[in-house]
């Protein structure tokens, strides 16, 4: 076939060139990605070029985003500090009601112990009724129980009740004197600083013993006395 017939001229086919395109995504000598050409960056959009934010828009984004990292940690510390107040009003409260439920049953006792002093009192508390009744003292003194009124103590309407004043043989009007316990009816009962039941005692006034140095306890000039 000759050139007349297949349409071309000789001119025509030294104009032909063959192009060859490369389409390779990994670039054979760095070894990075690449895009191709005629494709776009995955993620643009068609006919577009992929476009930074302008400064000012990402200045704006960082305070926002900092602002609310701040009022977090502001709502994380508040809720902190109500946990921790919650946590000492609740132990507090606690405290409460076991110091109260142990009141009460140390109450329920009173009699029990009264029983046991008015027998050790007789002679009675012996043999095995003395065990079992050290046993029960030991339990409610556990408990922070604690007893007093004896013989001899100084009397004091805070913690005494005094049903009867003895008259004394006290020598001359001007002679000093305390109130002390001449006789105890019945033992009181106190839980640290709280008194459940007082003593009831029989109180008599008594000459008052002189200080080391001679003075009057109940002179004016006394440290006690001002």
């Amino acid at each position: 076939m000759s050139d007349r017939n297949s349409g071309n001229s000789p001119e025509e086919h030294e104009q032909e060139r063959v192009v060859v395109r490369d389409r390779r995504r990994i670039d054979p000598v760095t070894g990075e990605v690449r895009t191709p050409a005629g494709e776009q960056p995955a993620g643009a959009a068609p006919g577009h070029a992929p476009q930074e934010a302008p400064p000012d828009q990402t200045d704006a984004r960082v305070a926002e985003l900092a602002a609310q990292v701040e009022e977090r940690t502001a709502d994380l510390q508040r809720v902190s500090a109500e946990y921790a107040n919650y946590r000492r009003r609740v132990d507090r409260d606690r405290e409460v009601v076991l110091a109260a439920a142990r009141a009460q049953f140390v109450g329920e006792m009173f009699t029990v112990l009264d029983d046991l002093d008015r027998a050790e009192a007789h002679g009675d508390l012996t043999g095995p009724f003395k065990s079992v009744a050290d046993k029960i003292v030991a339990v409610v003194g556990k408990l922070g129980l604690e007893s007093y009124g004896d013989v001899g103590e100084l009397f004091d309407p805070a913690l005494h009740e005094a049903v009867q004043h003895e008259e004394s043989a006290v020598t001359g009007p001007s002679t000093p004197v305390v109130t002390v316990v001449s006789t105890v009816l019945r033992r009181g009962y106190r839980m640290a600083d709280r008194v459940l039941r007082p003593a009831m005692v029989v109180v008599a006034d008594r000459p008052a013993e002189p200080e080391p140095d001679g003075r009057d306890p109940n002179s004016p000039a006394h440290p006690d006395t001002t």
